[in-house]
């Protein structure tokens, strides 16, 4: 029998739990813990996750119960799992579910079989404006037109509603999905995309219907999204984060689909097009000519009666859409994504009004299965040139940040990385034009950016995909739903501050699965012993997060060129 100091975990009484590096169990242990824990710290032989309300109400919503949290802890903790966590664990699980909605004619209710729950309620002011009666000892009603603002209100009190009212029909379209494609071989759904699409949908019942699907880059999910509208057989609203990807969107559709191009509408800053199927970019639905005025296109919600919303990218769903998505609570909600961080801490938001996390598959299983290609994870730090030091040392925090990313050093390492793989399709991202577009120049090689006419950015992604452009250079604009599944190399030279959503986005770029080795190279040049060095080891927690190892090279310029 094992003896429990060998044992990889740490259970403390905060709620934290402290898992060995080295320990040989460490994968499989990494991937238990992050279904219902964070990562939040990554030291070289500890790394530190946090249990939270959130994490385990998801843990909860995905179907985890509290003895099997509280058994993985225990068959893998040193010192055993102190009382009071497991009775934390147990208070925060079980409050998923413990009030739920229902509808009652127009009206809906708030029911929990805990009464004292209901007296709580009751007692709230911020719930009282939202019109409450109280039915029963178990029962409050309240109108339907505040049902996702209910919802938000009592996640943020610490009641995690199940919504259970049910949905609307919507708009009838028949969806079919193609049973091969145009080169005649068969196509379907992978395990893990059914799964994912059944998770989603759960048999029709109340209970599914709105929720958020977290797969890699490169897993599909523009097809899990497309069969969970064979499955609805409804319109359907597609909310993306930009041109390149309605395009891509509408390109699937009709790939994998029964549905012509006139079912099929584009809502971006180019073309408004409302149709049974409609893509729009997030960006078009919050504009606005001033902070004063109406969001012009927000009226889109409302343009056909739809029956299902995809929120591709959820993490990056803006708070005006938020607003907008808590008075559609009728509608079926799917959200798409990679990560469910958000920069600005609303993960809750998305939790209440577009749905908690019905399904999420690791990366490396993804990997394992040769369905996304296996990727050397390599951070290079280099040190700041002479006068570059100088300016560094009498910058502010601000300009201390783009000094070092900015480092007229990262040059040389990019074009050693390039000689290092001298075939693979490449991409070079990063945060600042003006170092772009320097490093473009001087390896002479096409440059992305967002000023970029939207047709001209199409013709260079196509000569990319056929071949003909082996080195992309891109800003931002790359980070999103960028289809360039050839991509294997992908060179980061600087990104935005500490986030790990971006980490998420870059790190998808080259994730497809490559026809001959399937294999990829994710490179990150910082600058050592500067505020970029700290950001990136923020940047470092989603890489580790979905269980890959991270190298560290100091490079070596003199080295290099003495060869």
């Amino acid at each position: 029998m094992e003896k429990t100091a060998n044992r990889p975990l740490v259970v403390q009484s905060d709620f934290t739990v402290l898992l060995e590096v080295l320990h040989k169990e460490f994968d499989l242990v990494r991937a238990g813990l992050g279904q219902f824990a964070d990562l939040v710290k990554t030291p070289e032989h500890i790394h530190t996750y946090r249990m939270s309300a959130l994490s385990l109400w998801n843990a909860a919503a995905a179907g985890m119960k509290t003895a099997e949290i509280v058994a993985f802890l225990e068959k893998y903790a040193k010192y055993g799992v102190p009382t009071k966590i497991k009775q934390g664990i147990q208070k925060f699980v079980e409050r998923y579910g413990l009030v739920r909605i229902e509808k009652m004619g127009e009206d809906l209710l708030l029911i929990s079989d805990d009464i004292d729950v209901i007296k709580e309620m009751v007692s709230y002011k911020s719930l009282r404006s939202y019109g409450l009666c109280q039915l029963d000892a178990q029962t409050l009603r309240f109108s339907s037109n505040f049902r996702g603002v209910v919802k938000q209100a009592l996640t943020k009190l610490g009641y995690p509603v199940e919504d259970l009212a049910g949905y609307s029909r919507g708009e009838e379209l028949r969806v079919h999905l193609k049973q091969e494609n145009e080169a005649g071989e068969a196509v379907g759904l992978r395990d893990y995309q059914q799964t994912a699409v059944d998770s989603f949908y759960l048999e029709g019942s109340r209970q599914g219907g709105s929720g958020v699907l977290v797969l890699p880059c490169g897993a599909g999910k523009t097809f899990i999204g497309i069969a969970a509208m064979e499955k609805l057989n409804c319109a359907t609203l597609i909310l993306t984060t930009n041109s390149t990807s309605v395009k891509q969107w509408k390109r699937e559709i009709l790939a994998k689909t029964d549905l012509t191009d006139e079912m099929v509408g584009e809502y971006s800053g180019l073309r408004k097009e409302v149709r049974p199927v409609t893509i729009a970019t997030y960006q078009i639905l919050t504009y606005r000519k001033s902070k004063e005025d109406l969001f012009v296109h927000m009226d889109l919600f409302n343009k056909r009666d739809w029956g299902l919303i995809i929120y591709d990218e959820v993490h990056l769903l803006p708070a005006p859409v938020f607003r907008v998505t808590a008075d559609i609570q009728a509608t079926r909600r799917l959200g798409l994504t990679a990560t469910l961080i958000r920069e600005d801490g609303r993960e809750e938001d998305v939790f209440s009004l577009v749905g908690p996390k019905r399904y999420e598959l690791p990366w490396k299983e993804l990997e394992g299965k040769g369905w996304i290609a296996s990727v050397v994870c390599t951070e290079i730090r280099i040190g700041l040139l002479e006068q570059e030091q100088e300016s560094y040392r009498a910058a502010g925090a601000r300009q201390k940040m783009r000094i070092a990313s900015t480092s007229a050093a990262k040059l040389g390492v990019v074009k050693e990385l390039l000689l290092k793989h001298p075939t693979e399709p490449t991409l070079i991202i990063g945060q600042y034009i003006d170092q772009l577009k320097q490093i473009a120049a001087d390896i002479q090689a096409p440059f992305i950016y967002g000023a970029m006419p939207q047709e001209e950015r199409e013709v260079l992604y196509r000569q990319f995909r056929a071949g003909v452009v082996r080195v992309l250079v891109v800003s931002k604009v790359a980070n999103f739903a960028v289809d360039l599944p050839d991509a294997a190399l992908a060179i980061q030279i600087s990104g935005s501050y500490g986030s790990r959503q971006e980490e998420a986005q870059r790190l998808g770029r080259i994730l497809r699965p490559k026809e001959h080795a399937n294999e990829a190279f994710f490179y990150s040049i910082v600058s050592d012993d500067t505020k970029e060095q700290d950001f990136a080891l923020n940047r470092q927690l989603f890489l580790v997060e979905q269980g890959y190892r991270y190298q560290i090279q100091q490079w070596q310029p003199a080295l290099e060129e003495s060869r």
